[in-house]
């Protein structure tokens, strides 16, 4: 399927990550735990070069933990420092401050050798749009520092927030990237919300949802929607099944099957249909 989309704010949020860079210490990138490739900016690396960085998959608990568990072994083989947690948790700071802690090892060791413990460690936070960084940050900081909200591009400035013991953290708005280099990429960011709805036709978008649940979760689509042999179908005639079970119709007594995809996606993206990876490290 074709998503039309062009993201206008990229080079100035390219500017504004290269600008401050160089005053922090470490850099928090936050991806979806349910696409971790996909909810990462390429152009993001190139950026954050040569500095530390602690990967955060949030979302980790809309994500199927045995998927999850695989990613760690995979991001421990690579030695990048990740961590997996759900930003609305209130014991995301020990988990998150232990990354931070283990990627500036060296630097807190030299701070310490100069009597330099009390200098604030400064986090700049990046990620792609509705990966939960604000939800993240407000988190941390005990308050509401940061807008939130369940769609792409709330933050739209940089802001500095102080939280506790000696850490400081500068966000910056979600950033995606022109061209999509695989042809998943698109579809896993559209099946998540990080990409506008406006953007995507929901049928189209549910007819791929359908085909990736009907081989990786038909469990789910049976016990959510009472389909029998999803295998036997394909996407558009699990999406007739979806509108059958909810009692989706139009005049003539068809299925309205655009009512029928809506109600599908929010559903999968609100773990209705149970924990879903739409990822995994041998693809």
């Amino acid at each position: 399927m074709q998503i039309q989309w062009f993201p206008g704010h990229m080079a100035k949020t390219a500017r504004l990550i290269t600008e401050n860079l160089k005053l922090t210490d470490v850099v928090i990138e936050i991806a979806d735990a349910r696409i971790p490739v996909s909810s990462r900016n390429p152009y993001l690396a190139k950026l954050l070069a040569g500095k530390p960085r602690v990967l955060v998959l949030n979302k980790a608990d809309l994500a199927d933990p045995a998927v999850n568990a695989l990613w760690k072994k995979q991001y421990e083989k690579n030695n990048e420092q990740a961590v997996f947690i759900n930003s609305r948790d209130d014991k995301i700071w020990k988990t998150v401050i232990s990354g931070v802690e283990e990627a500036l090892k060296e630097l807190l060791q030299r701070r310490a050798e100069k009597n330099m413990q009390g200098k604030p460690v400064r986090m700049m936070i990046t990620g792609i749009p509705n990966v939960g960084k604000s939800t993240f940050i407000n988190n941390l900081s005990g308050k509401a520092s940061a807008k939130t909200g369940d769609r792409p591009g709330v933050t739209t400035g940089k802001q500095w927030v102080t939280l506790r013991n000696g850490y400081e953290l500068l966000d910056t708005p979600g950033m995606l990237w022109q061209k999509f280099e695989g042809e998943n990429e698109g579809l896993h960011l559209a099946f998540t919300g990080a990409i506008r709805d406006e953007v995507v036709d929901p049928e189209e978008l549910a007819v791929a949802l359908l085909n990736f649940l009907r081989n990786f979760y038909p469990i789910a689509l049976t016990e959510r929607y009472r389909i029998e042999n999803p295998a036997d179908m394909d996407g558009y005639e699990l999406l007739c099944s979806v509108a059958k079970a909810r009692n989706f119709v139009v005049r003539g007594g068809e299925p309205d099957t655009v009512r029928a995809a809506q109600i599908l996606i929010d559903e999968c993206r609100g773990a209705k249909l149970g924990r879903i990876s739409f990822e995994r490290p041998e693809e």
